[in-house]
Parts: C-alpha cells; sequence; structure tokens
C-alpha cells in the first residue's frame, strides 16, 4: 500500500482478494507469459478505442503483468521491453503494484474512467503520471465465472482524452468479451 506522503492519502488499494486471485489465475494459466491472443485484443481495443496504449492485466500481489499489451512501438516481447522500457519509458510487461490505476479498478470491481488524471488528486501523483506520462485512463475489471476480479483491460494516453459515456460502454463490452473468451479456453472450447 502506498501512500501520498504530502496529503497521507492511500494512492494503492488495499486488495485482500490477492490470493484468491493468483489461485485462480494460476488454475487457468494466465498473468505469467505474453500471450499473442491477448496482444491481438490489446491491437484490437487500442484500434477501437483510438489509444496509444491497450493492456491486458493480470494483478497478484506484488505486480501487474500485462499479458496483452499494444504500445505505438507496436507489441515486444521480452529483451526488447526491456530495452523499450530503459530507452523511451514506455511500458514492459511488468509493473510494480502501485503503478498505475488498474488494482483500483480489481479492488472496486468497476471501471474507471479518468480523462485527465491531473483532475483528481488521488490519482495524480501516480508514478506512471511522471515516469511514463500518463494522462487519461480508461479500463474495466475482468471479473469471471467464480465471482474473482482477474485482472482489467485498460487503454490509456498520454494526453487527456474526452472518453466518456462511449468509452465506457466500449471498455466494458470489450472486458465481456475476453472474459468469454477466458471461459471458453477454460472449457477446452478454443
Amino acid at each position: 500500500m502506498t501512500y501520498d506522503p504530502v496529503g497521507r492519502m492511500m494512492m494503492t488499494p488495499v486488495d485482500n482478494e490477492a490470493p484468491q486471485r493468483v489461485s485462480r489465475l494460476r488454475s487457468l494459466g494466465l498473468g505469467e507469459q505474453p500471450d499473442p491472443e491477448f496482444d491481438h485484443f490489446a491491437d484490437e481495443l487500442a484500434r477501437i478505442t483510438g489509444a496509444p496504449y491497450a493492456m491486458v492485466n493480470f494483478i497478484d500481489e506484488n505486480r501487474q503483468f500485462f499479458a496483452g499489451l499494444h504500445t505505438p512501438g507496436g507489441t515486444l516481447t521480452g529483451s526488447e521491453a526491456a530495452a523499450a522500457v530503459a530507452a523511451t519509458a514506455e511500458p514492459g510487461r511488468e509493473m510494480a503494484r502501485d503503478h498505475g490505476y488498474c488494482p483500483h479498478v480489481v479492488v472496486r470491481r468497476k471501471a474507471l474512467v479518468l480523462e485527465d488524471v491531473c483532475d483528481y488528486p488521488r490519482f495524480a501523483g501516480n508514478p506512471v503520471v511522471d515516469e511514463i506520462g500518463i494522462r487519461s485512463y480508461l479500463g474495466a475489471p475482468l471479473i469471471d465465472r467464480t465471482g474473482t476480479a482477474l485482472g482489467t483491460i485498460c487503454v490509456v494516453d498520454v494526453e487527456p482524452r474526452p472518453w466518456g459515456r462511449p468509452g465506457l460502454e466500449t471498455i466494458k463490452s470489450m472486458a465481456a468479451e475476453l472474459i468469454d473468451l477466458i471461459h471458453r479456453r477454460e472449457d477446452g472450447l478454443v
């Protein structure tokens, strides 16, 4: 849990469901390696929303793992991702749990729309603002048939974005689509 040192505002929410989530992710074989199908999903999510970054994100107790990732430079894997992060401050496949906004979405179990993160003191001080230049966020939880919030899908931009109601409906619809894919995989239908 991270606190803002000036305002003493909790920056990263307490996540009591993390152990259950990790167990469920392991049983599904998710959250440990990039997935080409999730990369394709992230590419499509970026295309639909017009966002430069899109992720399929699974969250454990300590970190976030982008099993699907779209960046302006294209999908990166392995050492390419590490080199890109070092050279350009683009996100790699992993991020600390206290970075970004997806941990809030998982704990709240609701979509989150931040058209300009700087309009929200709780979110403006997040490390991704300074380290990557994130200014807007749109994310939805991936809640599976067991009721477990596995992670999120999200899009981010380095400019403020008027996501509005259409953006919210899009991200929620796409989250439902990805959960359906995860369930079909679990059932052996794909």
